[in-house]
């Protein structure tokens, strides 16, 4: 099988093409081609366990390039879509790159795959889609309600997603997870943010309240899912990933700092995000009846992340400076 696979320099994508590659995954490849903009969370460092690999192309590129993309998808199998802005801060501040790349980039990628007749395409999309929920999980026909501008970008790339579906018959699947953590995640997002932050002796921010719940989902889990709904998922369905454990930021907060050996005087209150949502859950019972089950407990995943950024400071150090600049 040749895979195409979007955004896979980035943290999710290279998880996956690490996993195609060196054979935790049970789908076989003869090819997987990446396609990755490099900006500033796409890291070649990010594939360098299987940069040698001889089924492994890269090609820096845009997914709203007209030209390059059906180029890309001629003799592909299937297309995993990661390619995506997403930083809901960045979003808020300017929301352009978010509609550039996570709607019209998703766009140029359904037609080529409905030009090269691909066989599958499965996008990756986020639980934001659903907004933010008090009580209960969301089901995959809940509302979408986006509250930020990331997750509107990402709402209209699903609708248009499930559009090629039922106006082609492309053969889609899209995949709604939950808050991922894990290694190579870039040290914007929360954990690796307050880890690395720790690990320099810093002080972590910590929004309003720190009551807004998240379930956290690790990306070895997550791309396990993204694996069977690319292989055994329905034609035009969507599946949501979830880790199971709900946390507000505030426990959350407080397991870094045990596990980074601080306490709650490295941490500073920050006025509340715009439009933060309260509260995320998913019911992700369809994707478990396909045999979906989340292996990695979040004690020892957590455990493991913060012990790979501790091993791993040449990666991470770079990115900080960069991100400060």
């Amino acid at each position: 099988m040749h895979i195409l696979v979007t955004g896979g320099a980035g943290f999710i994508g290279s998880n996956y093409v690490r996993r195609l590659l060196d054979g935790r995954s049970d789908i076989t490849v003869d090819r997987v081609t990446v396609l990755d903009k490099l900006t500033y969370a796409g890291n070649l460092a990010n594939l360098a366990p299987v940069a040698d690999h001889p089924a492994l192309r890269f090609v820096r590129g845009d997914t709203a390039d007209p030209a390059l993309v059906p180029e890309l998808m001629s003799g592909v199998d299937a297309v995993v879509d990661f390619a995506a802005e997403t930083h809901v801060d960045r979003s808020i501040a300017s929301s352009a790159e978010f509609v550039r790349t996570n709607v019209l980039g998703t766009q140029n990628l359904l037609q080529a795959a409905l030009h090269r007749k691909v066989t599958r395409f499965v996008h990756v999309s986020t639980d934001e889609v659903y907004g933010s929920i008090d009580t209960g999980s969301w089901t995959e026909d809940w509302p979408l309600a986006p509250n930020s501008p990331y997750a509107a970008a990402k709402a209209g790339a699903d609708l248009l997603v499930l559009a090629y579906a039922r106006t082609h018959g492309l053969n889609v699947g899209i995949t709604r997870c939950s808050n991922n953590y894990g290694p190579y995640q870039f040290p914007e997002k929360v954990v690796p943010l307050f880890v690395t932050t720790l690990l320099r002796g810093g002080t972590v921010p910590l929004y309003g309240d720190g009551l807004n719940v998240r379930d956290w989902l690790h990306v070895e889990d997550h791309c396990r899912g993204i694996d069977l709904v690319l292989t055994d998922g329905a034609r035009g369905e969507v599946y949501n990933i979830g880790g199971g454990l709900e946390l507000t930021n505030r426990q959350l907060t407080g397991l870094i700092l045990d596990a980074c050996g601080a306490d709650w005087s490295s941490v500073r209150p920050v006025p509340d995000r715009k439009g933060h949502d309260r509260r995320y859950s998913l019911d992700d019972g369809k994707l478990r009846a396909l045999g979906y089950r989340p292996q990695v407990a979040f004690e020892d995943g957590l455990a493991q992340t913060i012990d790979w950024y501790r091993r791993n400071t040449d990666w991470w150090q770079p990115l900080v400076v960069r991100s400060a600049a």
